[in-house]
């Protein structure tokens, strides 16, 4: 079972990770609306669902902590942490789904000709945005690595794999960019964004199949 020790450090990180995100969000969806870049207002929005799922975890610790708080406390604060990591698993589902449906859009509807310069730089900041995330979610793991309670924190891993998951679509785009300006190969971003979707669609049938079994288990 969590401790409240931990609960209350990782809460503080998810905190930081959910108010950086959102100011990134901020700042891409006003320059993309002044400089009228469609890119870094698509990047902007696209980031605002990463923000809610990882909000969510956010919530879900404010909440809990809470809860432990209050004498005779009757609620499995496990159950909500793991209840919050099943909604963001299924909340990544729909975000592979979503990469799939884009990358097969490409396909057979290809677009016209990309603005590599504002492409790119949305592709690097969004990496640079969610490395920074990632690593403070994943500090915090391995600041308490020899805690087996903490380990088993679903809810942290779901905003971790969040956070991953964007990245490694932000790593897909350069990759996809430098083919695309160097040798004209076009088809590189559309062959990462498959991989990349079904990558995230088994961390996301990992994450239900953990939390199911925790969610159904008896008290």
């Amino acid at each position: 079972m969590a401790n409240l020790s931990n609960i209350s450090s990782v809460e503080k990180r998810t905190a930081f990770v959910v108010i950086f995100s959102a100011v990134t969000m901020v700042a891409e969806i006003v320059f993309g609306l002044s400089t009228n870049s469609m890119a870094l207002l698509a990047d902007g929005i696209h980031m605002g669902c990463h923000v809610l799922a990882i909000g969510l975890s956010w919530m879900t610790y404010i909440l809990v902590r809470r809860l432990e708080l209050k004498p005779n406390n009757p609620y499995n604060k496990d159950k909500i942490l793991s209840l919050s990591a099943f909604t963001s698993g299924i909340l990544l589902l729909i975000f592979s789904i979503y990469i799939i449906v884009e990358a097969v859009e490409k396909v057979f509807a290809p677009q016209g000709e990309i603005n590599a310069f504002d492409a790119m730089i949305v592709a690097i900041i969004g990496l640079v945005v969610n490395g920074i995330c990632a690593l403070v979610l994943k500090e915090h793991h391995h600041d308490h690595h020899e805690n087996h309670e903490h380990d088993n924190d679903l809810n942290r891993k779901s905003a971790f794999l969040h956070v991953l998951s964007d990245a490694l679509t932000s790593i897909g785009a350069i990759f996809g960019l430098i083919f695309a300006m160097i040798w004209n190969i076009t088809w590189v971003d559309t062959a990462v964004a498959f991989v990349l979707s079904f990558m995230i669609i088994r961390w996301a049938k990992d994450l239900l199949t953990k939390t199911a079994k925790i969610l159904v288990e008896k008290e």
